[in-house]
């Protein structure tokens, strides 16, 4: 079982980012699925999650109104859409299932979000 988050990069303040989380020996649209990030120095945080049918969302106070949370679970994906970022939103980014948050410890493999000013 593998989830991977895809889509960073380096971007002006105020401007967009499209994540995507992929996964492999998974179903996506059996699990609720949430994005998190960790900026250096800093303890890892929500960001937002999505449910299993995509019809509720929910999102991080710092995050509400900038970014978005969707599912096309026939491409068995989960994006981020972030817009109007700031270079407080620079963190690493990663993506994980309810499942494994609630009885394990796996994260895999990240991707990196910086936002100059």
């Amino acid at each position: 079982v593998q989830l991977q988050a895809f889509g960073g990069g380096l971007v002006q303040a105020g401007g967009s980012l499209r994540l995507a989380c992929a996964a492999s020996g998974l179903t996506v649209s059996s699990y609720t699925i949430a994005w998190f990030r960790q900026a250096p120095g800093k303890e890892r945080e929500f960001v937002a999650t999505i449910g299993w049918s995509g019809t509720t969302a929910d999102y991080a106070d710092s995050v509400k109104g900038r970014f978005t949370i969707s599912r096309d679970n026939a491409e068995n994906t989960v994006y981020l859409q972030m817009d109007n970022l700031k270079p407080e939103d620079t963190a690493v980014y990663y993506c994980n299932t309810d499942y494994n948050l609630a009885n394990n410890d796996y994260w895999g493999q990240g991707t990196l979000v910086t936002v100059s000013s």
